[in-house]
């Protein structure tokens, strides 16, 4: 009877020694990882590494952008939804799926104490490059306002990402489950993506909203400064 074939025999070379970086960098710092660490946990030869990278440098690049890439996004595409479903929605697809967790667990390593200055540049760079393709914006486009705020949301994952390791054991969807939150993010991307936010902040302040007519508590304004 033949043995059973272990996981990292089921995976392409290429995705083992992409896992094979984030086990090292969970244990130890990055500058002192080298090819025969990645090798030797990956389970392959040097020259399959070198066929996929050309050195560790490309490797890390390679893991960060595709767990970048397999982190939920929030949906919010129209000025007429409703923020506080779409923004439960993304809490539940972040929170309540264990690969998603793994995620958060991993990307938290590039702002840890086990990372570098590339390291973490490469998740702003990468974070950046998603952001702008959700919103549909590239840099050459960006307006200063734009691209203040576009720096402001990616400062705000890396300190979330930062704080992961503390928070993860005792967060919940529930924790993050509040109308203000959702009724600014859904404002702030709207900015970002160069719609006119107006329209929506004037639907959330004269109560319009679906959910119990919340309006936020730094918008509690007069609505004769909206109509």
């Amino acid at each position: 009877m033949p043995r059973p074939r272990r996981d990292s025999e089921i995976l392409p070379a290429k995705d083992r020694l992409e896992n094979a970086f984030w086990t090292l960098l969970e244990e130890g710092d990055y500058d002192k990882i080298t090819v025969t660490d990645i090798v030797r946990v990956a389970e392959v030869n040097r020259n399959s590494f070198y066929y996929h990278f050309s050195g560790l440098p490309e490797l890390a690049d390679s893991a960060v952008l595709h767990e970048v890439e397999k982190l939920p996004m929030p949906i919010y595409s129209r000025a007429e939804g409703d923020p506080n479903v779409e923004w439960r929605h993304f809490c539940v697809r972040l929170l309540n799926d264990p690969d998603q967790i793994q995620h958060l667990n991993r990307l938290s390593l590039l702002v840890g104490f086990h990372s570098t200055h590339e390291l973490t540049e490469s998740l702003r760079d990468f974070l950046r490059m998603t952001l702008l393709t959700i919103i549909d914006r590239d840099t050459a486009t960006l307006d200063p306002k734009s691209e203040m705020l576009v720096d402001f949301c990616i400062g705000g994952v890396l300190a979330a990402l930062y704080n992961w390791p503390h928070m993860r054991n005792r967060i919940t969807v529930d924790d993050l489950l509040d109308s203000d939150i959702a009724i600014l993010s859904m404002g702030l991307f709207l900015t970002m993506s160069g719609e006119d936010p107006m329209p929506y902040w004037r639907r959330m302040v004269l109560g319009y909203n679906r959910i119990g007519n919340h309006v936020p508590a730094y918008a509690a304004v007069t609505n004769e400064r909206y109509r």
